[in-house]
């Protein structure tokens, strides 16, 4: 997997000043909007399915674990205040439970009856559109939680930053911006994170935007 791969750009980067460090940070940060700017069509289709869904009276639903889940939860928590909706409406879903949103909790993410027990309790229907968050893309937790949005009839949409991954399989929108090896191998916290962060924007963004949730570009 690209993400877990090394970087060579980085590998001397415990031999690096502070200032060397943050220089060789922000070089690599630089190639993540260009990455998500390839799947910016795959990125649009979400938001017209999304904005179907939620019209319908159905809700977003991100499922994820570790940093994609906390960034899905964090996503879930700015709407409310950002576009007046119902907490209800938009809703994160994180392996572990809510404790893992300030904690590792070691194997959470490995359980994938666990996911459609989440999502049961959380009432999930046919009218709901599950986004799940798998930086790798084969994180159980979520694979599952995108399984069973499809077997009820729910929208599924998948996040990765690999390609060719078991989450292309069980997605009906698969949105893969390719961000490559990480500065510290493996820290998909870093341009992993940034690209979700930036797709979860645009998501939320767009669906609400499309809902008549702005004046202008005003909140």
């Amino acid at each position: 997997m690209t993400t877990e791969s090394r970087n060579p750009e980085s590998e001397r980067i415990d031999q690096l000043s502070s200032l060397e460090i943050a220089q060789l940070m922000n070089r690599e940060d630089a190639a993540v909007p260009i990455a998500v700017e390839g799947v910016l069509e795959d990125v649009a289709r979400a938001i017209d399915v999304l904005t179907h869904s939620l019209r319908q009276g159905g809700r977003l639903i991100y499922v994820g674990a570790g940093t994609s889940g906390r960034l899905g939860v964090l996503d879930a928590s700015e709407c409310p205040p950002t576009f007046n909706t119902d907490p209800r409406q938009v809703v994160g879903v994180i392996a572990g439970g809510y404790g893992a949103l300030t904690r590792s909790i070691e194997g959470a993410e490995d359980f994938p009856e666990q996911a459609v027990k989440d999502l049961k309790e959380a009432n999930l229907t046919a009218l709901d559109c599950v986004v799940g968050i798998a930086t790798s893309g084969r994180t159980p937790y979520v694979l599952s939680a995108l399984r069973y949005a499809g077997e009820i009839g729910a929208q599924a949409i998948g996040i990765a930053c690999n390609q060719d991954s078991e989450l292309n399989t069980v997605a009906d929108i698969a949105i893969l911006p390719i961000v490559g090896p990480e500065v510290v191998s493996g820290s998909t916290r870093l341009k992993a994170g940034t690209a979700t962060k930036l797709i979860l924007n645009m998501l939320t963004t767009g669906a609400m935007v499309r809902l008549g949730k702005t004046y202008g570009n005003l909140m």
